[in-house]
């Protein structure tokens, strides 16, 4: 399975591939509630759609503030 074949709700093993972190990192940023995540039963669960626009957002704030330097 490819990243692009990733399911539209992914656990957390799958979106720290998705996004190329290990899973204990993206445990430490879902506790820090700096990527968007929500709990289902006991769960934590990643919405592919929602990483995808928060990553958007992300890499447009950096780009500005590195263009601003």
């Amino acid at each position: 399975m490819s990243i692009a074949d990733e399911p539209e709700v992914m656990n957390l093993r799958q979106a720290s591939r998705y996004l190329g972190l290990s899973p204990d990192t993206l445990y430490k940023y879902v506790s820090e509630n700096s990527v968007p995540a929500f709990r289902l039963g006991n769960r934590w669960r990643f919405k592919k759609s929602v990483l995808d626009a928060w990553m958007e957002k992300r890499s447009v704030t950096h780009k500005g503030k590195a263009e601003r330097r």
